[in-house]
């Protein structure tokens, strides 16, 4: 492909899409409002995969483009049709202002603030320290180790927090690579994929698994433990392959890593004060919502608590990553235009499910989970296909052989939390692509290897529940 294709795609081919007649499009009722996300979605897509421009400029120019064309107080010569039947929905500009402090956003800000401050007072690498010791100093071994401590942390808290922990424990170990050593970029890669996968694993493991189980009641309802019953082994499997994977692609090329972390853990004042934070908000966050606050309210403790007593000053503030939370709104940003236009709706409801074999609509509905995760949140994507996949379930009597409704919210469910191709498509990509040793074509490389043999693995696992429920 030309060089110049990299600036001509993402330019051309969104004004194309806006200068179209609304009825050459395949979707009956499509509205200009419509037409216009469409467009922005797809200057998105490919300036994200092209990368004219760098990957925080085009998230900020989502949010620019969605309150100049399709907000309640766009630039008025935009607005000339609203007063007619196909203009449609506009979207609230404050809440497309909103989307640089969504809740996410403030999770991101509480990692960053929990790295931060373990940086500075050595508390990554003594983690590191302890919990890498048992697993050796070959590099597979080592990532093998960092991978199954992110993926069990990822089962009970935040995905989002799981990764900004141990991309913290990781710095010590990055340290001690050569700058072209190709396993940098598998180290870096093997965080977020743990994360993205160990969340899998129980029912508040990641939002789509407990937006799942709302859907699942009655004879279809699945308890705790049976979701680990078959979501560990899920786990287990895929991050068995992705590990050989990204060893595969990303071959190390220094035989030992020699991590030789001296020294002990800080006793002064503002270092107790972090371990104590940290040990807090860690433990806030495995308890779920027993306590009665969600994860995004304890990501603003430590950022308190460290702000008050000068453990991260205002120097420190200048080197947070705020490219990354650039980055994350736009991707929220670009999931709140499809969803509230009502464009990805009518995408999804005009694919005719009711007239293909059942075995078509399981692959077609898990399929178009993982392309709709990777471009807006798996929790969008959940809440979008969920009632219609339920509904589908009920109403498609040739599904019951193959386990009917809870086979295929099952597969949706787990399509939904493997969209992991692109920076923006999870949070943990987000931080992870911030490290800087991670370039987006490897990021999608692997992530739609892992995704669907993923999708693969879940109707193989599925599959042999219901021989199991048979017998």
């Amino acid at each position: 492909m030309p060089q110049y294709s990299r600036y001509f795609f993402p330019i051309i081919v969104p004004l194309i899409v806006l200068l179209m007649p609304l009825s050459v499009f395949p979707f009956d009722g499509m509205t200009i409002i419509q037409q216009r996300v469409a467009a922005i979605f797809l200057f998105a897509a490919l300036s994200w995969i092209l990368e004219p421009i760098p990957i925080y400029a085009t998230s900020v120019a989502i949010i620019s483009f969605e309150l100049l064309l399709i907000s309640d107080k766009s630039f008025i010569v935009f607005r000339s049709q609203e007063s007619t039947a196909l203009y449609g929905e506009v979207l609230n500009h404050t809440d497309i202002m909103a989307t640089f402090a969504n809740p996410i956003i403030m999770l991101f800000l509480g990692g960053f603030f929990l790295a931060m401050a373990a940086t500075k007072y050595r508390l990554d690498v003594n983690l590191a320290r302890v919990f890498l010791k048992p697993f050796g100093d070959k590099p597979k071994n080592m990532m093998l180790g960092l991978m199954l401590i992110t993926a069990m942390f990822s089962m009970f808290m935040s995905n989002t927090a799981t990764t900004a922990m141990m991309l913290s424990i990781l710095a010590p170990v990055m340290v001690l690579l050569k700058p072209n050593d190709p396993s940098r970029t598998a180290f870096a890669l093997c965080i977020p994929l743990a994360a993205n996968i160990g969340g899998i694993g129980t029912p508040i493991g990641t939002p789509p698994n407990a937006i799942a189980l709302k859907y699942l009641q009655g004879t279809s309802s699945i308890s705790f433990g049976e979701w680990m019953a078959f979501g560990v082994p899920f786990v287990i499997v895929l991050m068995a392959l992705s590990w050989l994977l990204i060893g595969y692609l990303f071959p190390a090329n220094q035989k030992k890593i020699t991590l030789d972390i001296q020294g002990e853990f800080l006793k002064t004042s503002k270092a107790i004060i972090v371990y104590i934070t940290f040990g807090v908000t860690i433990l806030l966050w495995l308890m779920g919502n027993t306590h009665g606050m969600n994860s995004y309210t304890i990501a603003l403790i430590p950022v308190t608590v460290f702000l008050m007593t000068g453990i991260i000053t205002k120097d420190d503030l200048k080197k947070i990553s705020w490219d990354v939370l650039w980055l994350v709104s736009g991707g929220i940003a670009l999931g709140l235009a499809l969803d509230k236009s009502g464009l990805a709706a009518l995408i999804v409801y005009s694919i005719p499910f009711g007239d293909f074999s059942p075995y078509i609509v399981l692959i077609g509905a898990a399929v178009l989970s993982l392309l709709m995760a990777n471009f807006m949140s798996n929790t969008a994507t959940a809440n979008l296909l969920m009632p219609i996949m339920a509904a589908l379930g009920v109403s498609m009597t040739n599904l019951a052989p193959l386990g009917g409704q809870t086979t295929l919210i099952l597969v949706v469910t787990f399509a939904a939390s493997l969209g992991m191709a692109l920076p923006i498509s999870t949070p943990p990509n987000a931080l992870a692509h911030a490290t800087g040793h991670i370039e987006t074509r490897h990021m999608a490389k692997v992530g739609v290897i892992v995704g669907i043999a993923g999708v693969a693995l879940s109707f193989v696992l599925v599959a042999l529940l219901n021989m199991l429920n048979a017998w």
